[in-house]
């Protein structure tokens, strides 16, 4: 498709959605729509209804953490028309504390896809009938896709033989990080490694 056609396509639903739609624009090919949060539902249901567009599937639902930004997540959904054989990207800001309507109602195969949203970066999605994490485990704390999150996690998982069962503990470090050299390995280290004697008396040599 080319970016001509795209560059319609984009006009033609900012201005059918004045206000739900702040503005668009088109990159290597691709058009993404940046919508209003508020107004997500009524976006997705033109999408799909509008004979123009017929974004009947939805591919992939995911975010994007901002953490110096006052709304610090971009929620990102992408569409697809099967029957015009193309694709949009549609993305809204929220922020930690506010939810987001869920498209469950409009194109249900968003379900598995606002949990793991919700499980990873902790944006809740009103309206979604079984709003659980998805990919981590019981008793996780936290989202691991959020910027802040420590790469250790807060807690780890053991199995405990007196109590018969898995238990949580708060992350432990038996030692400290270490410290690794990244020199180039053509220039090596300043300093001697072991068997660097063999090289200097010579028996190191083929055959010796």
């Amino acid at each position: 498709m080319t970016n001509e056609t795209l560059e319609s396509l984009g006009q033609a639903i900012a201005g059918a959605l004045p206000g739900a739609v702040t503005g668009y624009v088109v990159v290597k090919g691709e058009l993404t729509i940046t919508a209003n949060a508020a107004e997500i539902v009524r976006v997705a249901m033109f999408l799909r209804d509008d004979p123009a567009c017929a974004f009947s599937c939805i591919i992939d639902v995911t975010a994007v953490d901002w953490p110096q930004r006052e709304r610090r997540f971009d929620v990102v959904y992408h569409f697809l028309s099967p029957t015009k054989n193309r694709r949009v990207r549609v993305k809204i800001e929220v922020d930690e504390a506010t939810p987001v309507a869920s498209l469950i109602d409009v194109l249900p195969g968003v379900n598995w896809f606002e949990r793991e949203v919700y499980d990873l970066y902790g944006v809740v999605f009103t309206g979604h009938p079984d709003m659980r994490r998805l990919l981590t485990d019981y008793g996780f704390e936290g989202h691991p896709l959020r910027k802040d999150f420590p790469l250790t996690g807060f807690v780890e998982v053991r199995w405990d033989d007196e109590l018969k069962r898995v238990v949580y503990n708060p992350v432990n470090l038996a030692q400290e990080f270490r410290t690794f050299d990244f020199l180039s390995p053509w220039e090596g280290p300043h300093y001697p490694l072991p068997g660097d004697e063999k090289a200097a008396n010579g028996s190191g040599k083929a055959g010796a």
